[in-house]
């Protein structure tokens, strides 16, 4: 489905006239020419906030996400998803980099600490309320207090577990797949890996048998379709792999089609389908969970507006008893989502056990604070702020300026 990928990111900071030097970084990952449309959209939106006060912003967040997913003009182009959508959460993640900062912890950790209904006040349940309320959301939260101190202990002893997909992409040999899959596995101690999927049903079952021969049986194994196939398609081919015991089905249509994927869900139980990192917004989460249409929700940093949609996903997905592997991968991807993972963990959903965050092992370099590894977890990040930040030499260096 993305044969040609040029891994790119649209990249903002927010500085202010302060005495403190931080800056807010936030940013929208893409594959390539999109770069420039989601840099248009960034810059049609930040004009407004040149010369104003942040202060107001930063201690109402909720005023922040009202300027911005609000504003009428900027609205009509989604509404709430898509560019404009995407531009928003890197500016309302640039602001929050700013607030974790200031405070002197990660993001992961102000989410965490802030009283329930601190935290609720900054989230929009516009269109929610039938399934979610503010109310069930400071309960849920309230909830999440007990034992919370012990959950980041935990995290911060042991980490949060991450899975593999460096043996999964399907230009790959046979030889070079089963060589990575051990490796991944055994050497650097992830217990979930995955491989891509829909191209050729025949090459499929051969690779999903050669992978399972070298990861053993208590390595678990799940598959990603990348959205190939028709509905009728996806459920013929998924019954195919009904022997391989896999962890999940990723993405197997459309990420727009809730009914599509309710049918295949339904059609291939227990083969668990997993989707939610092309879903546009909260929305689309919403009917997805109402129709049972996914067993594994998979949020992404980037495809939201920002870090309250994401809080509100992770919301949902408790109220409805699903768990989330968020996606990661690309640039910034896994530095971005860990965040919220682990404030899930500390603070709505209590749990690891089933969740995972991904892992790919490239573009680390290019970060000021790159993600950590240990055993296949992801150890908590402990610099202030939200871990987008990029070295002064990517940015010298990969800077596109037209």
């Amino acid at each position: 489905m993305n044969p040609d990928p040029d891994y790119s990111s649209a990249y903002l900071e927010v500085e202010t006239d302060a005495d403190d030097g931080i800056k807010g970084v936030g940013f929208v990952f893409t594959i390539g020419r999109g770069n420039d449309v989601v840099i248009k959209a960034i810059e049609s939106l930040s004009e407004r906030f040149i010369g104003m006060s942040i202060e107001p912003l930063l201690d109402d967040m909720k005023t922040a996400w009202d300027m911005l997913v609000h504003d009428s003009q900027l609205r009509w182009l989604g509404p709430e998803k898509g560019v404009e959508h995407m531009a928003i959460g890197a500016m309302l993640s640039a602001l929050w980099d700013i607030k974790a900062k200031r405070a002197g912890v990660p993001l992961w950790q102000l989410l965490a600490e802030m009283e329930p209904e601190e935290l609720v006040a900054t989230l929009d349940f516009r269109y929610l309320t039938d399934v979610l309320t503010p109310e069930e959301a400071v309960e849920i939260l309230r909830r999440g207090q007990e034992g919370k101190a012990e959950r980041m202990q935990h995290l911060l002893d042991n980490g949060y577990p991450g899975y593999s997909t460096a043996a999964g992409w399907l230009g790959y040999s046979d030889e070079k797949m089963v060589s990575l899959a051990a490796s991944e596995s055994t050497e650097k101690g992830f217990d979930l890996i995955k491989l891509k999927v829909g191209q050729n049903l025949e090459d499929d079952l051969r690779r999903l048998r050669l992978a399972r021969e070298a990861i053993g049986s208590n390595v678990r194994l799940a598959v990603d379709a990348n959205q190939v196939w028709d509905v009728d398609v996806a459920i013929d081919w998924i019954q195919q792999f009904k022997d391989f015991e896999l962890e999940w089905v990723e993405e197997p249509t459309s990420p727009d089609d809730v009914l599509g994927h309710a049918r295949i869900a339904q059609a291939v139980h227990p083969i668990p389908i997993a989707t939610g990192e092309q879903m546009q917004s909260r929305i689309l989460y919403k009917q997805y969970l109402q129709a049972n249409a996914f067993e594994v929700m998979q949020v992404d940093a980037t495809r939201v507006a920002g870090p309250q949609e994401l809080i509100i996903e992770y919301l949902l997905a408790h109220k409805f008893g699903k768990r989330v592997c968020p996606h990661a991968g690309g640039v910034g991807l896994c530095e971005a989502v860990q965040h919220f993972a682990m404030f899930d963990y500390i603070a709505i959903s209590g749990r690891t056990e089933g969740r995972y965050i991904e892992y790919v092992d490239n573009q680390h370099e290019h970060f000021v604070t790159p993600v950590e590894i240990k055993n296949g977890n992801y150890m908590p990040p402990l610099a202030p702020g939200n871990s987008c930040e990029m070295t002064l030499e990517t940015a010298e260096k990969y800077l596109y300026a037209p």
